[in-house]
């Protein structure tokens, strides 16, 4: 059975993000991060000279700043699979 889980994305003149329903930040450079949200599904920011502003892992929330180029959903960890 696969989990409802709600996040939300919020994106400001293609400069700001803020993401809620975040787990963690994965991966991340200038051009790309990478995060999980919760239910373990992955998320994709990519742009250039993208820095991130924040994350709390207490509450989900996720900001980050620089010229965002898109936004891109995938499948769900590797830690999420073997944890089902």
């Amino acid at each position: 059975m696969q989990e409802n889980i709600k996040h939300s994305v919020s994106i400001e003149q293609r400069k700001n993000i803020t993401v809620n329903g975040v787990e963690s930040v994965t991966a991340f450079s200038e051009v790309k991060i990478v995060l999980t949200l919760i239910g373990g599904e992955r998320m994709y920011v990519v742009g250039s000279n993208l820095k991130i502003n924040g994350f709390s892992k207490t509450n989900g929330t996720f900001t980050a700043e620089g010229s965002i180029s898109g936004v891109s959903y995938g499948g769900k960890s590797f830690a999420a699979k073997l944890f089902r």
